[in-house]
């Protein structure tokens, strides 16, 4: 804390400071009535204050009288303030930043107090010139104790602000490692802060793990951090339909664990959180994104969790999301298949599709609408919107370069493995 002020006034004849004393003692007189209306205006000015009980407005009160009668005692006596003088203010600043007052409304109410203040300076001066330069020669001594005394309760709210932050991300990170165990807390605290993310031991639940990769505006050691405090404010303001979302920074990860409340799809978490990831690199902040399926109850958490780290192992070097909700577990065993499944493709299989690529990719798409039409060959024409014959040219000249006929389970599952594994292996290539 800086070193405190000296309220002392500049040079004033024996005259002004007679007057000055007189101009004191008259505000001492008053004090009360003046630390009434202080409290008025504040009720009237400040909206979280506005909104109140009577005891948190006695309480106002005795603070307002509090600083007024230091003010008066230290500006007659013309001394310089101790911090002893404010012990008084410290605890109350606490008790704000206890109750979740915004500091700039703590620090508004400064503001109000010390410009009631003023002008019942001024009304008891009266039109006399001597009692107004008495009155002026007080506005430097009433400046520096307001702003003494308003960075001596900021510097208290903010310091137990502090220990409120660090002591969520504890509970927070105990929390979770409790979870990520199977188990859910039966009692105390962390009972309390699980229901408060509604995390039941039989609530549906899905975990979301993250970290910050390179392209990032952020770097150094503490990227990670910065980039999980970034998106936890991000899940938060995206508005997790019906509450809170658990988020929490650990070995150099982010982990949520959203709660799928009533109404919720696991599609509907897999958009939120795409939706942050998206936002967060426009801001410059590139995350990686892994989402698990669906946990029905805590002791599935520590499955959810393996799930979300392998998802996260598939996201390109360039940041994204991979969503085991939107893939099905044939799309996840080719982006799982390693070298040796690619090189266990027929390479006239491999010679086709390289062909195929450089003309646009018409077969390859052809064959994945055979599938999905479940080998209705007119249906996938009419999705392709092209001619039942064009259609079934295509898969002629399929058979006839490949040596795969699509109107066979076996070879129509060769095909669709080996596109999959290439559209795998180019989004490895390409980062996208």
């Amino acid at each position: 804390m800086s070193r405190a002020p000296l309220l002392r006034p500049p040079r004033l004849s024996e005259p002004q400071r007679q007057e000055r004393l007189r101009l004191l003692c008259a505000v001492k007189e008053r004090v009360e009535e003046v630390a009434d209306t202080a409290v008025a205006v504040m009720r009237a000015e400040i909206p979280s204050y506005a909104v109140q009980d009577a005891p948190f407005f006695a309480d106002v009160r005795d603070q307002v009288l509090a600083h007024y009668r230091i003010q008066l005692a230290l500006l007659a006596d013309e001394r310089r303030i101790e911090p002893e003088d404010l012990v008084f203010s410290r605890a109350a600043a606490m008790r704000r930043a206890r109750a979740g007052f915004p500091l700039e409304d703590w620090i508004n109410a400064f503001r109000v107090g010390r410009q009631v203040f003023w002008d019942a300076v001024l009304e008891c001066a009266g039109p006399s010139e001597a009692a107004r330069e008495a009155a002026l020669s007080l506005v430097a001594p009433i400046m520096r104790y307001v702003d003494y005394a308003g960075s001596h309760a900021a510097q208290a709210y903010v310091e137990f602000q502090q220990h409120v932050v660090a002591d969520a991300d504890r509970e927070r990170r105990d929390l979770l490692e409790q979870l990520l165990a199977g188990a859910a807390p039966g009692r105390g605290p962390l009972h309390a802060a699980a229901q408060a993310y509604g995390i039941g031991a039989q609530a549906p639940m899905m975990v979301v793990t993250g970290a910050c990769v390179g392209g990032s505006r952020h770097t150094g050691e503490d990227a990670a951090a910065e980039s999980g405090y970034a998106t936890s404010a991000a899940v938060s303001s995206a508005g997790a339909r019906g509450g809170r979302t658990l988020v929490v920074v650990r070995h150099g990860e982010i982990v949520a664990v959203p709660v799928l409340r009533t109404g919720m799809e696991p599609e509907d978490v897999c958009a939120r959180f795409e939706t942050v990831q998206r936002s967060l690199a426009r801001d410059g902040t590139v995350l990686a994104l892994g989402v698990s399926t669906v946990a029905h109850g805590v002791a599935e958490l520590p499955r959810a969790y393996q799930e979300a780290r392998s998802a996260l192992d598939l996201v390109p070097p360039g940041g994204g999301m991979t969503a085991l909700p939107r893939m099905s577990s044939f799309d996840y065993l080719a982006l799982r298949a390693d070298g040796i499944a690619r090189q266990l493709v027929d390479p006239r299989i491999t010679a086709l599709l390289d062909e195929d690529d450089r003309r646009g990719g018409v077969l390859g798409r052809t064959v994945r609408a055979f599938a999905d039409a479940d080998m209705n060959l007119r249906v996938a024409a009419a999705r392709l919107r092209v001619h039942h014959n064009t259609a079934h040219y295509r898969l002629r000249r399929i058979e006839e370069r490949a040596g795969r006929n699509p109107r066979r389970i076996a070879d129509l599952m060769e095909l669709l493995v080996a596109l999959a594994l290439r559209e795998a292996a180019g989004e490895d290539e390409d980062g996208q």
